[in-house]
């Protein structure tokens, strides 16, 4: 029955065409969410430790804890988004709850071992919570008929016909997974009414053109993303003597990315053929990863502490499937039949994340205080979608050199004593990845908390805000429609802490 929901396993061609930079990036960055402590502090924690996401940072530093204990973190997500398109600007404003950290340490002390201290870590923790949503409304010149055609300019009209018998949405799939996903759209954008072929006579004709007729057009565009990469970290680490800290951490990955993203244009000439058009998309990107980190923390003296620590590439292993659905004044009779029922399902790829390097130095002032500094160093040009003989992969990562680059970070953090009050305050910013910083700008951070230590607990409470300039692209390919968002990010976060 045409209701059913349709599955079809996509070739590689189609596989090749779907993944782009923006995957790349999506899961190179993260953006470790942590304790409340950790994030007060601007997460500089790599010569500290003594704090479960710590770790994230310097996998020596479970050693450095005095006692066994158990943490969980929950946190209050505001993202609040400034979309600038065209000649009109929206705010979106967007609230979520989550549970952010849960984890343990076990720590066993010796008195007659040159080891004085071993410990067991096993953290959960968010490294990236992909909710998020902003809504772009504008005028433009360029239309959602450029998109389509610029994938159809090329394609014989015959290979996008029905064959007999054969309904739209088996068309639909038959195409993306026989020719590939540019025809698939070009095939989208004719059954949609969108374009027409120069020559309807003529099968084997290449060249088409729109049925819009505009000098410029209104578009509205909604994008709406769900989703977290969180890690799951098995720790250990040892304290050698009495001034160094050595540890390793395995991380194991688990994603989840959904992205719906819907556009609606009209505003076209009095004698266009089509008078409104609408064209929705919805991605599904799942999958797991692997990493690991080894670190030191060496105390030279009373007062000074330094670290260092090597994050390895996060190799992912991801599966894709999208679903999409247009509309027009011309659209054929049965195009409501291609919805989010009519699902192209990809072949496995993966993703490589590049390396960190974090170097990082602290003062300690006794039980009075700290000042903790973290530098971080990575370079995004050595990202990459695997298998690298693909063709298109080849390609991508061949963009990915040439427009990626060395990512350096930088955080601050300072922590005062009162008795059994704790005041924090962090500062961070981090470079952007493009060498063409129009693309995405530098992420700056600000950070406060306060924590209560009770004796066999803690309650620590953190505020974070952080902003950045993003140019988010309507398409990743066949039309260059974007909008520059302004992302301010505001987490506030609450932990709790048992000592055993």
């Amino acid at each position: 029955m045409r209701s059913l929901t349709i599955l079809i396993m996509g070739l590689s061609c189609l596989v090749s065409t779907a993944q782009n930079i923006n995957d790349v990036l999506r899961f190179s960055i993260q953006e470790s969410q942590g304790t409340a402590r950790f994030q007060a502090m601007g997460g500089a924690f790599g010569a500290l430790g003594g704090d479960l996401s710590s770790l994230n940072v310097n996998p020596a530093g479970s050693s450095v804890f005095n006692y066994s204990q158990f943490t969980v973190t929950a946190a209050n997500y505001n993202r609040d988004n400034d979309a600038f398109y065209g000649n009109g600007m929206q705010t979106t404003e967007l609230n979520d709850i989550e549970f952010t950290q849960a984890g343990g340490v076990f720590v066993f002390k010796s008195n007659t071992s040159a080891w004085k201290k071993l410990a067991l870590a096993i953290n959960y923790d968010m490294v990236e919570n992909f909710d998020n949503e902003f809504v772009a409304t504008g005028n433009t010149t360029e239309g959602i008929d450029q998109y389509f055609l610029e994938f159809a300019q090329g394609v014989p009209f015959g290979n996008l016909l029905l064959g007999q018998n054969e309904f739209v949405e088996e068309g639909y799939l038959r195409v993306g997974a026989e020719q590939g996903f540019g025809n698939q759209q070009a095939f989208l954008g004719y059954f949609g009414g969108i374009i027409n072929p120069a020559d309807e006579m003529d099968e084997a004709g290449t060249s088409y053109v729109s049925n819009a007729l505009y000098s410029d057009v209104n578009q509205r565009y909604r994008q709406t993303n769900n989703g977290y990469n969180s890690k799951f970290t098995v720790n250990f680490s040892g304290q050698y003597q009495n001034s160094l800290h050595l540890g390793a951490s395995l991380n194991f990955h688990s994603v989840l990315f959904e992205q719906l993203t819907l556009l609606d244009e009209d505003g076209y000439n009095a004698d266009s053929p089509i008078e409104f058009a609408t064209f929705d998309n919805f991605l599904r990107t799942q999958g797991e990863g692997f990493s690991f980190s080894v670190g030191a923390i060496a105390k030279l003296n009373e007062s000074i502490r330094i670290g260092g620590s090597y994050q390895s590439p996060t190799w992912y292993r991801l599966t894709d499937d999208t679903s999409q659905r247009i509309n027009s004044t011309l659209a054929d009779d049965d195009i409501n039949f291609i919805d989010f029922n009519i699902v192209n399902l990809f072949e496995e790829y993966r993703i490589q994340t590049p390396a960190k390097v974090t170097g990082s130095a602290a003062l300690v002032f006794g039980k009075d205080g700290l000042l903790s500094f973290d530098y971080g160093y990575q370079d995004f040009s050595e990202a990459e979608l695997r298998p690298t003989t693909d063709p298109s992969f080849a390609q991508t990562n061949d963009l990915i050199a040439n427009q990626l680059g060395v990512v350096n970070s930088y955080r601050f953090g300072g922590e005062f004593r009162i008795e059994r009050v704790s005041l924090r305050g962090g500062y961070r910013i981090e470079e952007s990845p493009y060498e063409n910083e129009d693309m995405m700008g530098d992420l700056e951070g600000y950070s406060a908390g306060i924590g209560f230590d009770f004796g066999g607990s803690r309650l620590d409470a953190a505020f974070s805000r952080t902003d950045q300039d993003v140019n988010e692209l309507f398409f990743t390919s066949g039309a260059s429609n974007s909008a520059m968002v302004n992302r301010v990010n505001t987490n506030i976060v609450l932990s709790y802490t048992l000592k055993f």
